[in-house]
């Protein structure tokens, strides 16, 4: 048994089995192809054979490359993912990586654009030509719908409901939601439709894509980060924004103007309402500044 076999069969099980997304198996496989590497070119341990404390001895040489925290925690998930399949599928009668654990994560705050910022981002898009037309409503949809890149990209004209108002995004894992749409971005929606898309090149492959390139196929999500880092640079912020940026504030503006946080969960597609309370810390943070500046106790006499 090799690595490159057991490699390939553990991206099947994540792909129909788990139905991961393509980045997320991309990362796993990433991880534990470290990990190949590392093993076949010392002592030549296999998947069967490799122990505890070759895979230490792993994640040692590992961590003399500065990674990050987040990046080590990741890899370890991954390698525990890889060990717990094999156990599965009875190839080994142990998993060498249950004892690892991953460095110490404090709680992730994701960062979010207040709305000034996100209308400076909107006016530094170029409405002079068709392509800054689809920017403008690529930012409309991504804020306006709380959309992970990816269900922007794939989104399709088929799935959005003008009438009654909502999109159809078929998200992680094969999972189906409905996600409300405002009249004030259905109309943005309409209008890109109806000009600047109609008036474009449309390959015939993606005519039900919502938005295409200059080319007239799907737009990828890698443009989707050019674009937007131009943005904000032109925008004069001085933050790493990225597409998801754009979801976190969505997110957060609708807890901050006091949307049940259930709600949010189903509008974001999070299968746990664990990840969605991420949203109530963001919001803890706020009241904590509020204090600071604010509380009598803690002003300069």
């Amino acid at each position: 048994m090799t690595w490159k076999e057991k490699l390939k069969d553990f991206q099947n099980y994540l792909k129909f089995e788990k139905n991961f997304e393509k980045n997320t198996i991309s990362s796993y496989l990433s991880d534990v192809s470290k990990l190949k590497s590392f093993a076949e070119t010392d002592d030549q341990f296999s998947p069967e054979t490799i122990n505890y404390e070759n895979i230490q001895h792993f994640l040692f040489e590992l961590s003399k490359e500065n990674l990050s925290e987040r990046t080590q925690a990741r890899c370890i998930s991954s390698l525990k993912a890889f060990f717990n399949y094999l156990v599965e599928e009875e190839i080994r009668a142990d998993n060498p990586t249950a004892l690892l654990e991953g460095p110490k994560l404090g709680i992730y705050l994701p960062d979010a654009l207040s709305l000034e910022n996100i209308e400076k981002i909107i006016a530094a898009v170029d409405l002079s030509n068709p392509l800054g037309k689809r920017n403008l409503c690529m930012i409309e949809v991504l804020y306006g719908c709380g959309l992970r890149v990816s269900e922007m990209t794939g989104l399709k004209i088929s799935n959005i409901n003008f009438k009654e108002l909502y999109l159809r995004i078929e998200g992680k894992g094969g999972k189906t939601r409905f996600v409300p749409l405002a009249e004030f971005t259905s109309k943005i929606i309409k209008n890109y439709i109806n000009n600047e898309r109609a008036e474009g090149k449309i390959n015939e492959k993606f005519s039900d894509i919502l938005f295409l390139n200059r080319r007239g196929n799907a737009i990828t999500r890698n443009m989707v980060f050019i674009i937007i880092k131009d943005l904000t640079e032109k925008a004069g912020i001085k933050k790493n924004i990225s597409p998801h940026t754009f979801r976190h504030s969505f997110a957060t503006h609708l807890m901050q103007n006091g949307a049940d946080l259930r709600y949010i969960q189903e509008m974001l597609g999070h299968s746990s309402i664990t990840t969605t309370e991420i949203y109530t810390h963001l919001d803890t943070e706020e009241l904590r500044d509020v204090i600071l500046n604010c509380h009598p106790r803690n002003k300069n006499k």
